[in-house]
């Protein structure tokens, strides 16, 4: 499936979740709110829950009107705001549990999945199968490879989307991003 259509008609997402695009548009989270009630989530709460397919129409209105970088920015914030398990402590740990977490923050319905892949000594794949946009889950990938990236190194955690793989802006089913430390 392409970004922006939902795997289930009743998948949901939980509101610490939606609320990341208003935290991600910044200085513009009057206008994250009017996208949010234009596309049906109308004052989203903590504790609340949404159809995944109006949140999914509010990233495409996101990206329509206000550029990849800010889908990126959105993804960016989600490890700030969403459920994630408490015992992460390195980056392998934060890649293994991208998808525990996502599962932690949607219900009712097939929503797709991250799989991590260790390729060498500093390097992994993380392969997204979901209906988000590209731009959105190379911001979720950073934010953790940033944040839990080994003490150290000289040189920060980079994600870049593998080009050379099937795209989900193509109409496939998933994207491929290389991270490497």
């Amino acid at each position: 499936m392409a970004q922006f259509i939902a795997y289930s008609r009743g998948a949901m997402v939980n509101g610490q979740t939606v609320l990341s695009v208003v935290d991600g548009l910044g200085a513009h989270k009057s206008r994250a709110m009017e996208i949010l009630a234009e596309n049906g989530i109308v004052d989203p709460v903590p504790g609340g829950w949404y159809l995944q397919q109006a949140w999914l129409n509010a990233f495409r209105t996101i990206g329509e009107t206000l550029g990849a970088s800010t889908l990126y920015s959105i993804g960016f914030k989600i490890p700030e705001n969403a459920d994630f398990p408490p015992s992460i402590e390195t980056l392998g740990d934060a890649m293994e549990s991208l998808d525990v977490a996502y599962h932690m923050n949607h219900r009712s319905g097939e929503i797709g999945h991250y799989k991590p892949e260790r390729t060498s000594k500093k390097e992994a794949r993380m392969v997204c199968n979901n209906p988000y946009p590209c731009d959105f889950d190379r911001g979720i990938i950073a934010s953790l490879a940033q944040r839990f990236q080994p003490h150290g190194h000289d040189h920060n955690a980079s994600v870049r989307h593998d080009d050379d793989l099937p795209c989900r802006q193509k109409g496939a089913d998933s994207c491929t991003y290389i991270v490497k430390w």
